[in-house]
């Protein structure tokens, strides 16, 4: 399938600034430009970047811009003012940003930063060749300015106000220096980016292009994001794999096939196929396991996710604690809850009851007796019949046991 008949069965393209066929009719010079106030994307920015993949893999160029200008002031939010970045920690940034892009996209990625122009600009320069291309009344009809300005107690500083014309700028300066002629981003950034799009227009009287993707949100409805709170880190380091995995296994039936589609290059006939033997039984979750491993393998690597699904299976009783690698015993005991026991406190007797407190699944030894009492408990997923229940040696696989009260579990490590 072709690039412009794939992004749209997929359900990429939320806005055009021309026809989609004319946009990627020929080869162009794409830009996506990212905040550099953290030194990881998110969940937010995957759908985006994998889009720059897309494009990337049918020969267009790929120019990540990182905001080390902009990531001063920040860009106008629903409430509130950002605090604003310090340079060292965007300058730390930006080379993480550009790793985990070219990691991503998997081809060589183009970094720029626009404080390398934006912190030279003259204000009176600025003002009289670029701001005299904006209006006003243009920039206050935009929803999140306005939605701050009709809210009188959440006023908007001139700081964010003129963010909009920072970021056309930026489009501008590329477009000159590099021939960049398409923009992309989250269907949030449509207004920014179309400023760019005018002011070479204006200025220049040249053609460029924009194009964004839908604006990914959660489960509640809010936008995968640092400042909604729910951010799921592309970075190990901030979301381990594992957890990652967690994440996209946890899809709801409802937004299954849309992220199987945004976030993955299974063709679209097949998640279609897929998706049909899903809602025939749905209780296997496969489209969730589907999409929870190829996320997983794009980010993190098919290793990572390997490890992920074993540590997942294990841990809910599809897989033997036995068949674990040493790698995925060291996952399992760093992501779910754990105790350690030793052979002497096994020797001496370490009754089911003591592993529960140990393990924080009971908060006293007469409510573990009690979740006994109620076959509310089970060890390596057989119910625990008595509350004078021993542990032994033969309970551990490879060195675990599981211990679960209701859906709450904890791995107990032999040592």
């Amino acid at each position: 399938m072709d690039l412009v008949k794939d992004l749209t069965a997929r359900g990429l393209i939320e806005h055009t600034s021309a026809d989609l066929p004319v946009i990627l009719g020929k080869k162009r010079t794409v830009y996506l430009g990212v905040d550099p106030s953290a030194d990881s994307m998110h969940a937010g920015h995957l759908m985006v970047v994998l889009t720059m993949r897309r494009l990337a893999q049918d020969g267009h160029k790929i120019i990540l811009l990182v905001g080390g200008g902009t990531g001063m002031i920040g860009d106008p939010r629903e409430s509130g003012e950002r605090q604003l970045a310090d340079k060292k920690v965007i300058d730390r940034n930006k080379k993480a940003l550009k790793a985990q892009m070219q990691q991503i996209v998997g081809t060589k990625v183009k970094l720029v930063d626009n404080a390398d122009w934006l912190l030279k600009i003259k204000l009176v320069d600025f003002l009289r060749d670029i701001g005299k291309h904006f209006t006003v009344n243009e920039l206050i009809k935009r929803d999140i300015i306005k939605r701050r300005l009709d809210n009188p107690d959440d006023s908007i500083s001139y700081t964010e106000f003129a963010y909009s014309l920072l970021q056309g700028y930026d489009y501008f300066v590329l477009n000159q220096k590099y021939k960049v002629d398409l923009q992309i981003g989250a269907s949030d950034q449509w207004t920014n980016i179309l400023s760019g799009v005018e002011l070479i227009r204006r200025k220049l009287g040249k053609e460029a292009f924009a194009l964004c993707t839908p604006l990914v949100t959660d489960a509640n409805g809010k936008k995968f994001g640092k400042s909604e709170g729910n951010a799921v880190w592309l970075a190990a380091s901030k979301t381990s794999p594992f957890t990652f995995y967690q994440f996209w296994l946890n899809q709801p039936d409802t937004n299954v096939e849309r992220y199987l589609k945004f976030f993955t290059f299974m063709p679209v006939m097949e998640i279609d196929a897929l998706c049909e033997l899903h809602r025939r039984n749905p209780g296997r979750r496969d489209a969730q396991r589907m999409l929870a491993r190829l996320v997983t393998e794009l980010v993190h690597g098919k290793d990572a996710a390997m490890r992920s699904i074993a540590v997942s299976e294990a841990l809910y009783g599809e897989r033997e604690l036995s068949s674990l690698s040493p790698e995925e015993r060291m996952m399992i005991l760093s992501e779910a809850p754990s105790l350690k026991i030793t052979q002497a406190q096994l020797t001496e007797g370490y009754s089911v009851v003591d592993a529960l407190i140990g393990s924080s699944l009971a908060p006293s030894k007469g409510e573990a007796k009690r979740l006994v009492e109620g076959n509310g408990v089970s060890l390596n997923d057989e119910k625990v019949e008595s509350v004078d229940a021993q542990l032994a040696s033969e309970h551990f696989q490879n060195g675990l046991a599981l211990l679960k009260r209701g859906k709450q579990l904890a791995v107990l490590s032999l040592s």
